[in-house]
């Protein structure tokens, strides 16, 4: 691991930030940014803070995340998220490390799984699941999972079952396991 020691760069931020605001930037050796694969046409970066320290990695692709876990043997499942006959969003979703990776295919943040959520989470992932599938409070609900073949409560299951079908909306699901 090579290390190096760097400035941060703080100024006043313009446009109409705050007054006060500031802008923080540190400049990266290019070999690194390279060696990372990020280039003109790929240059999407995430971000993590632990309250310690910052992480960057490359953002990767909903295939390359999918591929990279699949090389790890994780237990991984992909969901295309259709309004009528469109293909909105498919996310992958990684069942072992509880991580996923959402891909928009519109711009209307009404007809995409996580709104104007780029970076959805594991809970977000779940809250997306129980919307789209009959609430846990309703009544009768141990009748109608029992005419689902279902033994319990379980979002993903039901939306096999269902399509993550709704009576108030044209979208649903299609759930494909990956080993």
């Amino acid at each position: 691991m090579e290390k190096r020691l760097a400035k941060i760069n703080i100024s006043a931020a313009g446009g109409t930030a705050a007054k006060g605001a500031k802008t923080c930037k540190v400049t990266l050796p290019t070999a690194w940014v390279e060696a990372m694969g990020i280039n003109l046409k790929q240059r999407d970066v995430e971000l993590f803070f632990d309250g310690n320290q910052i992480v960057l990695t490359r953002r990767l692709s909903c295939s390359e995340f999918a591929e990279q876990k699949r090389a790890l043997g994780h237990k991984l499942c992909r969901l295309c998220f259709y309004d009528g006959d469109q293909l909105c969003t498919t996310i992958y979703a990684d069942f072992t490390d509880e991580t996923l990776a959402a891909e928009n295919h519109v711009d209307d943040p009404v007809k995409t799984a996580f709104g104007n959520n780029p970076l959805p989470t594991w809970e977000d992932f779940q809250i997306f699941l129980q919307e789209r599938c009959i609430p846990r409070e309703r009544a009768g609900l141990r009748e109608y999972l029992e005419a689902l073949g279902l033994e319990g409560y379980d979002p993903l299951e039901i939306i096999q079952k269902t399509g993550g079908r709704m009576a108030e909306d044209n979208q649903w699901l299609e759930v494909k396991m990956i080993s």
